[in-house]
């Protein structure tokens, strides 16, 4: 059974430290020169340079891009899926209110300092497995210290367990390894446990990957749909086509969402993207099966040319 409300005594000691080290990192800290790379629990770990924004970097897990974050500017957002993120962020509720935030997935804590820059005074837990990239992420690209986020190392689906019933306002969903969404995570039974936490009106927001021919993505709608009535979906028009791996963005709730503005705030980004719901959605789901435990399975690998 699942346990209701945060956990207290050595972890919230634990906490106090690593704002502690949060706090010395972000006074004593400059840009090292060149990569930062360090083993972690997921493999590889790199921290690369961004040349043009003196300081920014992209972190990736054996050689697979993983999160783009800007010490600078945190409401800067480079990746196209995390600009869609953002765009739900700031359609959840007016600008500047704050918001509850779980996110599954920790990556270089991007999505958590944009909100925590677009929506002073927000409550976040990050959930991330990888300890020894938390470490990493807390040394080198330290958390503003007056920020409110928790982070915690455990697995995505235990510690969404942890969180009290209609806490959330939005969970935020971005749980890689080794460049696939665990199994555990694609689930039916998972999906009840994120729609437990929310509160009513809440928004789940996740980044899937798939391609050709789409069997990933499709199922992972059709799971979405058997929990909550209200779906859209945002990806590159090729990647709906199914004519390349990429990622979409997946947003679901029990209340229609802003599908107008989202479109146009997708379709004016950088590099534009489509965003299908209602009818639409049902459509390119083709009668696509739900998920659940007993039958799930990781997302597909991407191909080698994907990060090319």
């Amino acid at each position: 059974m699942a346990r209701r409300g945060a956990a207290g005594g050595a972890g919230d000691r634990k906490q106090r430290a690593d704002r502690r080290t949060d706090r010395k990192a972000a006074r004593g800290s400059e840009r090292p020169e060149g990569n930062v790379t360090e083993p972690v629990d997921g493999g590889l770990a790199e921290l690369v340079p961004d040349r043009e924004r003196r300081r920014a970097w992209t972190l990736t897990i054996d050689g697979a891009p993983q999160s783009h974050v800007d010490l600078d500017d945190p409401t800067y957002l480079s990746f196209e899926y995390q600009r869609r993120i953002g765009h739900i962020i700031d359609l959840a509720a007016p600008p500047g209110q704050p918001l509850h935030v779980v996110h599954l997935g920790g990556g270089a804590f991007t999505l958590a300092r944009y909100i925590a820059a677009t929506r002073p005074r927000s409550t976040q837990q990050i959930v991330e497995v990888d300890a020894a990239l938390v470490q990493l992420v807390r040394r080198e690209l330290p958390l503003d210290p007056q920020a409110r986020i928790r982070v915690r190392a455990t697995d995505a689906r235990a510690g969404l367990g942890k969180i009290q019933d209609g806490w959330a306002d939005l969970v935020i969903a971005d749980v890689f390894s080794g460049a696939r969404t665990p199994a555990h995570l694609t689930s039916t039974e998972f999906l009840a446990e994120v729609r437990r936490v929310l509160k009513p009106g809440g928004t789940y927001a996740a980044n899937l990957a798939d391609g050709p021919p789409l069997a990933h993505l499709r199922g992972q709608i059709a799971t979405a749909a058997t929990v909550f009535p209200e779906l859209a979906l945002a990806a590159d028009p090729t990647v709906f086509r199914g004519r390349r791996f990429g990622n979409a963005v997946l947003l679901a709730s029990d209340v229609a969402p802003k599908a107008a503005e989202l479109t146009r705030r997708v379709a004016t980004d950088p590099h534009p993207g489509r965003v299908e719901h209602g009818r639409a959605l049902a459509d390119f789901t083709g009668g696509a099966a739900a998920v659940h435990d007993a039958d799930a399975r990781p997302s597909p690998a991407p191909p080698p040319s994907a990060f090319d």
